[in-house]
């Protein structure tokens, strides 16, 4: 007997499991539901043995009390309140205990404040959370047409963590430090951001933090020379692609119709919610993430001293509708439902320590998004 045979056999079966269980593929049974035609394709497909774990993962949290709207404002009882000031000492106190369950459970008021002096900023992560309140703000007001009535609170990303677990920076990936294995080009690794696949690992940042064009179909069956787009373009869209249904977990069929993945008068509504969605990631990365750069320590930002920032995992969290749809909003409609103050300090002075007295108050309540004609004119976006 050749003795090569019982080894290569022994590696068949290693690389055979690892591809099966390593690259986290959907293994039957899955269940499927039809939503267009029969034989158009239309179906979505779920992973069943994946789903008792995204119930228990996606437990809305009980709120912890009713509060009082009525009495004396947190701005004139308590010192330093920036953008909460206008809410009662009732409702400020709840939001305050509530943040701190969502976001720092473990380490308490501590993780944000010098229990010693509340009012002082000289803990980083206060200013950074009176920055990130400004942001679900924006998200609840300004981005219905994505977050509808459910809204958003700092338990939809954190889950009882101070530092969300989905999100993302920069990976220039081996070869581009001038590695023995050559410069790879940002791809032809395995990307976590990619589904675990080796398309470009990098697509995040072109589409949710650049503004780069998601178009690359052609509209005609053979080139005529009218669509420009390289094949690496192509594959970094449909990176994006994969990092947004390994995000929902749903299929493409979600939003788009397998019989034209390109037209919009065929396609889910769902793609409509897509669209606003990623242009929402833009903002919060563009807008809030990366302004808080010199605010953030070094041990908080990623491998190439980017900060952290967004992407859908970090909201949805494995399932279509973050928390299965159910809204936290509804209890904290005054704190992160209104847009309390708008103004934004002039992070690239900070100094750890001093306080930075932003301007004055600009509030706008939450009220109803009109989609109407926004989602007539994507007919001829990307």
């Amino acid at each position: 007997m050749k003795l090569w045979i019982p080894f290569a056999t022994a590696a068949g079966v290693f690389v055979g499991a690892a591809i099966l269980f390593g690259a986290d593929w959907d293994t039957p049974p899955v269940d499927t539901e039809q939503i267009g035609f029969r034989g158009t394709g239309m179906f979505l497909t779920k992973d069943r043995e994946k789903q008792a774990d995204l119930r228990l993962a996606n437990v809305v949290p009980e709120p912890l009390y009713e509060a009082d709207p009525e009495g004396d404002r947190a701005g004139d009882v308590y010192e330093n309140v920036q953008v909460l000031g206008d809410l009662s000492d009732d409702q400020f106190n709840l939001f305050m205990a509530s943040i701190t369950e969502w976001v720092s459970p473990e380490q308490g008021c501590a993780y944000c404040h010098n229990e010693e002096n509340l009012a002082s900023d000289e803990v980083y992560t206060k200013v950074v959370a009176r920055r990130m309140i400004q942001m679900t703000q924006t998200i609840n007001v300004d981005w219905q047409a994505h977050v509808g009535e459910v809204g958003a609170t700092c338990y939809t990303c954190h889950r009882g963590q101070a530092v969300p677990a989905n999100v993302w920076a920069t990976d220039l990936g081996p070869g581009k430090k001038g590695r023995a294995l050559g410069w790879r080009d940002g791809q032809n690794v395995v990307g976590e951001q990619v589904g675990n696949t080796s398309l470009p690992t990098n697509a995040l940042e072109s589409y949710l933090l650049d503004d780069k064009e998601i178009r690359v179909h052609s509209l005609t069956a053979l080139p005529n020379g009218e669509n420009p787009t390289t094949t690496k373009e192509t594959e970094e869209t449909w990176a994006l692609m994969m990092h947004m249904s390994e995000s929902l977990g749903a299929n493409c069929m979600t939003c788009h119709n397998s019989r034209a993945f390109n037209d919009w008068d065929q396609s889910p509504p769902q793609r409509v919610t897509a669209w606003h969605g990623i242009r929402m990631a833009r903002e919060i990365n563009q807008t809030y993430m990366t302004g808080l750069a010199p605010v953030f320590p070094d041990n908080r930002k990623g491998p190439e001293g980017d900060v952290l920032k967004v992407s859908c995992a970090t909201c949805h969290n494995g399932v279509q509708k973050p928390l299965y749809g159910v809204s936290m909003l509804k209890e904290f409609v005054d704190s992160l439902g209104t847009r309390t103050n708008t103004d934004v300090p002039d992070y690239t002075t900070y100094k750890p320590g001093e306080t930075q007295v932003m301007g004055t108050t600009n509030t706008s309540a939450l009220t109803p998004a009109d989609t109407g004609t926004e989602a007539t004119a994507l007919a001829s976006a990307d």
